[in-house]
């Protein structure tokens, strides 16, 4: 039954709502029961999860899709995905602000180097051109980052690499973090999603 049809019906029959009594509500009941639910991108369960910021955040970083720099070593990665909605919507303009460690696990706490931020396109994508960041004690390979829709609340969490042995001594890894990548000669490909509330 559709909404339109259920809602007519209704209207039809709303005369007789003291001559049914209850079984006119499980009539109702049922019918909506079987209407088709508001498509989602996991509701409040499928948001991405909020991690730590620790202690190596900037503010001011710039502008920029790609952390590259002429004399930065290390295996090239390409990150792309969507910034959405918990109703599956693009978010347009979305901030989001990335800065990891160097391919020696290195911050660079002085200036901006794989440090940067960029907006979301009207489809809510988004492509960072980087380096495979290096591990450090404690820690397991990862990249941070912060994601906000404009006007909305700021989500700070970190991206995980699949098939990493400290992932498992990781005190905060979260597997619902994990990117998906794919290996090839010369670069690597990856992908996340983030849905935001």
């Amino acid at each position: 039954m559709t909404r339109r049809r259920f809602l007519v019906t209704s209207f039809l029959i709303l005369p007789q709502v003291e001559l049914a009594g209850s079984f006119f509500e499980l009539k109702i009941f049922a019918a909506t029961r079987e209407l088709e639910t508001t498509p989602s991108c996991g509701g409040a369960d499928g948001v991405t999860p909020q991690q730590t910021a620790g202690p190596f955040f900037k503010p001011r970083s710039p502008e920029r899709k790609s952390l590259l720099e002429a004399d930065i070593r290390g295996s090239r990665i390409i990150l792309e995905g969507l910034v959405r909605s918990t109703k599956c919507q693009p978010i347009h303009n979305a901030l989001i602000d990335f800065w990891q460690a160097d391919a020696n696990g290195d911050y660079d706490n002085s200036g901006f180097r794989l440090r940067g931020y960029q907006l979301t396109d009207g489809a809510g994508r988004y492509r960072l051109d980087t380096i495979v960041p290096g591990v450090y004690p404690g820690r397991t390979r990862h990249i941070h980052v912060r994601v906000q829709a404009p006007n909305g609340p700021l989500l700070t969490t970190q991206l995980y690499f699949p098939g990493e042995t400290e992932n498992r001594r990781d005190g905060i890894f979260n597997p619902k973090l994990l990117m998906a990548v794919n290996d090839s000669a010369n670069v690597k490909a990856a992908s996340f999603d983030f849905v935001l509330r």
